[in-house]
């Protein structure tokens, strides 16, 4: 029996949970008020200043136990729709047994926009927009607007509120549409929230929820623990079936890896089961605190075919205006650019980084070429460059609007010039001409450009679309068989990939920096993972490098990052190799 079963058998058993009938949960002695346990404050406000969800008011309260004292920031529950579950007595009872540390609960509503004249128009609820859409708008609203807020408070007894900024010191939860919400604002933010209670979550077609389950099982773990309720008779509409959704979400939590419990009951679409189990679902949640909680293990999902267990971002330098084009030499020393300052920097084996040269017309994209040479865009001069082992340039070609570039085994050096939506060919012998142009359809805007292990096809990336285009190259280095090759996902609430820089592994993966991070592709064209960002910024480029090749580097703002991989990159200033067929 698989581990997250077993514990919701045993949930089931030890539950003082009394079920006479279908759908007849009653509270146990942990939800009702006991004799002797002290009794905390709830206090309602309303909140009226959102910048993000301009124009809206709601209220919220906020719970504090008598036993908080202000010499120490508290845990912090939020929820949403309000006070639910019973929630204030039973911390009062949790917290006085000592069974989940000192807690402060935030209870807020949705916003609403209230309308001129109440007698003859309607508000405008927010409810569908903040919870059931995805993206980080919800809990950029929690953390940015609401919780400063609440530590504005002073008490009546004059004890000013503190609470926790750290994410294990830190659950959140809701039921049905608030569900969704919690657990978005933990999936985007999971430094802020580590703990999510979940109750007849509507992980269907409402606003793109029934995507989480594909985009549990594709991006990389992130530390969170998950408690899942629903019940059998939970409601079925157009959107899908809440419950079948429900335990797709528990299927993809375990592949992924994450530690997740659950309890299914015969409920509807109500509060009477989560009521009754939310104790022990807060025990659950708050076992071993303030142990953090971590990663799971046991993943399943091919990105950690391409991380491994315990990989993590390293910081590799930072303080520049802006950092791109990483390359990698034969020895798998990397080289960087800091487009606003006109530098290239260099990374040594050792992780020594030192500027390699100056006033390089803000050089963009760089690759090393068969003759070891370093080529750069440098695009403030309209020039494409080249440097030697010392950092002597010199001009390959002049009058083009340059982004990134490659150049193949031949030779053969690419271009992409996103303002005139073109693609250029640059011989060895000087002659350039372009190959390709979108001025009515196809890219809206090339980016990275790459060439495949076999050196057989180039890949450029659309920032402004979904897609990595895909050419077939001739002989002579022109272009055929165009096409919208790579599907990424977008960010939802954005119309764009994001897609920037790219670099492949021996394998034929194809890696793109895009907003949702960097998302990896089979030779087929499908995401097959998604590696989390360093840092909340533009992440620009990707390279492999390191003495094996098996690092992977990432430009990301004003950092630059690597990371230890169980694959190794390839480099098309070698020898073109031939992946391994894959499976279709």
């Amino acid at each position: 029996m698989h581990p997250t079963r077993l514990l919701a058998l045993v949930f089931s058993l030890l539950s003082p949970v009394l079920c006479s009938a279908a759908d007849d949960y009653q509270p146990g002695p942990d939800s009702k008020p006991q004799e002797g346990v002290p009794k905390g404050d709830v206090l309602k406000f309303e909140f009226k200043n959102s910048k993000i969800f301009p124009g809206t008011v709601r209220d919220y309260w906020v719970y504090v136990p008598k036993q908080y004292t202000p010499d120490k920031p508290a845990c912090v529950h939020v929820n949403q729709d309000g006070i639910q579950n019973l929630a204030p007595v039973v911390f009062d009872n949790l917290i006085a047994k000592k069974e989940i540390p000192i807690i402060i609960g935030v209870f807020v509503m949705h916003g609403r926009v209230p309308s001129g004249d109440p007698a003859t128009q309607l508000d405008r609820y927010n409810r569908s927009v903040e919870y059931d859409g995805l993206g980080e708008n919800y809990a950029r609203f929690i953390l940015e607007e609401l919780l400063p807020e609440v530590e504005k408070i002073t008490l009546p007894d004059g004890r000013p509120i503190r609470l926790s900024h750290d994410g294990n010191d830190r659950s959140i939860g809701g039921s049905s549409s608030g569900a969704i919400a919690a657990f978005t604002a933990a999936w985007e933010r999971p430094e802020a929230f580590s703990r999510v209670f979940s109750s007849i979550g509507t992980y269907v077609d409402q606003r793109g929820g029934n995507d989480y389950p594909v985009m549990i099982r594709k991006a990389e773990p992130k530390a969170l623990r998950v408690f899942l309720q629903d019940g059998s008779n939970d409601a079925n509409g157009t959107g899908g079936n809440w419950f079948l959704a429900n335990q797709e979400m528990l299927s993809a939590f375990e592949f992924a890896g994450y530690e997740v419990n659950h309890v299914w009951g015969d409920g509807g679409h109500n509060g009477k089961h989560a009521t009754a189990i939310f104790p022990d679902a807060m025990r659950w949640l708050w076992k071993d605190w303030p142990k953090a909680v971590t990663k799971g293990t046991g993943s399943r999902a091919p990105v950690m075919e391409v991380l491994g267990a315990g990989s993590e971002w390293q910081l590799v330098g930072e303080g520049y205006g802006f950092t791109e084009g990483p390359a990698a030499n034969a020895k798998g020393e990397v080289f960087f650019t800091d487009i606003p300052n006109s530098r290239i920097h260099k990374v040594a084996l050792d992780g020594t980084v030192s500027v390699f040269a100056e006033n390089t017309g803000k050089a963009n994209g760089l690759m090393f070429g068969p003759d070891g040479r370093l080529f750069a865009c440098a695009n403030g001069n309209k020039q494409i460059v080249a440097y030697d082992e010392a950092g002597k340039m010199s001009v390959i070609a002049e009058g083009i609007e340059s982004n990134d570039l490659c150049i193949g085994q031949n030779g053969n050096l690419y271009v992409t010039d996103p303002p005139h939506k073109q693609v250029w060919l640059i011989k060895p012998n000087g002659e350039k001409s372009v190959v390709d142009t979108n001025d009515k359809s196809g890219i809206a805007f090339p980016n990275g450009i790459r060439l495949s292990p076999d050196q057989s096809l180039l890949l450029v990336a659309d920032m402004r679309g979904q897609f990595v285009w895909s050419y077939h190259i001739q002989p002579d280095g022109t272009l055929t068989a165009k096409q919208p090759y790579h599907h990424l996902r977008i960010v939802d609430g954005l119309m764009e990939s994001g897609a920037d820089g790219m670099t492949l592994d021996s394998r034929g993966r194809l890696y793109v920096t895009t907003h949702a991070g960097i998302q990896f592709c089979d030779q087929a064209g499908r995401v097959n993972g998604i590696i989390a960002k360093p840092q909340r910024k533009w992440l620009a480029n990707v390279v492999f490098g390191g003495s094996n090749f098996d690092e992977l580097y990432a430009c990301n703002g004003d950092k630059v990052f690597k990371r230890k991989t169980q694959v190794k990159g390839v480099r098309s200033a070698d020898a073109p190799i031939k992946p391994e067929k894959p499976r279709l």
